[in-house]
């Protein structure tokens, strides 16, 4: 069994109050997909200003987020960046809530981040035609209600980020291998919370 990969847990305020601004978390995810771009490349997708981007890439690497990407930019004219950790990070809410400020935070962040998803799959439902029937029949989404104990949903948690994990690596292999096929970035949205009908 390989070393376990878990995403970095912010537990500094200033750190999570980065992801605050809309821009910075499209850019985030942006490099994310795309493995590493240039502030040019990523002014394009967000429909901004290269120096926009730049200043936004800079605030990000300064907590840590993203950093410079090594042997890209052979003119040495532009900089590229990529994200500072495949593993990407996470955070608890429970480490930010006793303070206002703390919980302002948690919400925004929260609230843009699931924001920044429901666009992606409205995008997706758009143009669900054009990605054809092996994509189309291929796609789900699901709800499944269950009773479970925190304990219990902490477990399940953890058991669909192990299998999320396998199949990331197994992309990661194939793509090593130099076999792309027909293979497209994929976004897998589960969400486990608790609710009173």
């Amino acid at each position: 069994m390989g070393p376990k990969h878990k995403p970095e847990q912010i537990t500094d305020l200033s750190r999570l109050r980065a992801f605050m601004n809309p821009l910075r978390m499209r850019l985030y995810r942006l490099l994310y997909a795309a493995g590493s771009a240039t502030a040019s490349q990523l002014a394009e997708h967000v429909g901004e200003t290269p120096s926009l981007v730049s200043y936004h890439l800079r605030k990000l690497a300064e907590h840590g987020f993203v950093t410079q990407a090594s042997g890209e930019g052979a003119d040495g004219r532009e900089r590229w960046w990529q994200v500072a950790s495949e593993e990407g990070w996470g955070f608890r809410d429970s480490d930010f809530v006793d303070t206002p400020e703390g919980a302002a935070a948690v919400g925004a962040v929260t609230r843009g981040i699931f924001d920044t998803r429901v666009a992606q799959y409205r995008t997706y439902l758009d143009q669900k035609s054009a990605w054809g029937k092996a994509w189309s029949d291929a796609s789900f989404s699901s709800e499944w209600l269950l009773d479970l104990t925190p304990a219990e949903l902490a477990e399940m948690g953890g058991e669909l980020e192990a299998l999320a994990r396998r199949w990331r690596e197994r992309g990661k292999a194939a793509k090593a291998a130099d076999d792309a096929g027909d293979r497209e970035h994929v976004s897998v949205h589960l969400y486990g919370f608790p609710f009173r009908p």
